[in-house]
């Protein structure tokens, strides 16, 4: 990314943390858990003593209510900006770096979660490199990502629902769900549970959410509401 997009990008990103910083008073972060365990089919108990990490974390401490993991991270490239905004005094670390270098080795998270943040990224198929990396065999990756057509300066990177195909075979979809986008953000439309019309071929933003297991051969089957062509 050339120098002027990605201050672009930055001073746009903190420009956003900094209105719901003086909206909001504290930064929330009450809605996380039931998206981290219930939505994909999983329960505190399946968090207890793993080491978790969401790239791409923001500063709302996305990973407090799992207060019984043996560790949790979250990766951002802007971890130090929000670390004077409130979010040192969350119970997670947080380290500044990009997804396409998570600082941290091979194998080492039982989960991986990029929510909200994989088109924030500047060079896709390196962040998904890493996130296929740094998960354990055997280990979860979980993906709640917009889907739409145009680039903004904030969500650069684009991509059809065929983006699950470049996670295998290294990580095997246990399910796939395609959701409409409607008002209110990428959470309120899962929510809402209005799944995608692929047969409606109007250029639209859309939901994908996707759960994977990281495995070491090519995956077996997948539950999905078909995400059709891209």
């Amino acid at each position: 990314m050339e120098t002027m997009d990605f201050e672009r990008k930055r001073e746009g990103e903190l420009s956003y943390w900094s209105v719901r910083k003086n909206e909001e008073g504290q930064l929330e972060n009450w809605w996380y858990e039931r998206f981290y365990t219930e939505h994909f089919g999983l329960t505190l108990a399946d968090y207890a003593g793993k080491r978790v990490l969401d790239i791409g974390c923001g500063p709302r401490g996305s990973l407090e209510w799992a207060a019984t993991a043996l560790e949790r991270v979250g990766v951002d490239p802007l971890a130090e900006e929000y670390l004077k905004i409130g979010a040192a005094e969350h119970g997670m670390t947080y380290a500044a770096a990009p997804a396409e270098s998570v600082p941290y080795a091979d194998g080492y998270f039982d989960i991986v979660c990029s929510f909200n943040s994989l088109d924030h990224v500047d060079d896709l198929d390196d962040a998904i490199r890493e996130i296929k990396r740094v998960a354990a065999v055997g280990g979860l990756v979980l993906l709640l990502t917009d889907v739409h057509e145009e680039p903004t300066p904030q969500e650069p990177i684009c991509f059809g629902w065929d983006v699950v195909s470049r996670f295998t075979p290294e990580l095997a979809p246990q399910s796939i769900r395609c959701y409409e986008k409607q008002g209110g953000g990428m959470y309120q439309s899962i929510d809402q549970g209005v799944l995608f019309d692929h047969a409606d071929r109007e250029q639209r933003y859309g939901v994908l959410s996707a759960r994977f297991v990281r495995v070491d051969a090519p995956p077996g089957g997948v539950s999905s509401n078909d995400p059709g062509d891209p």
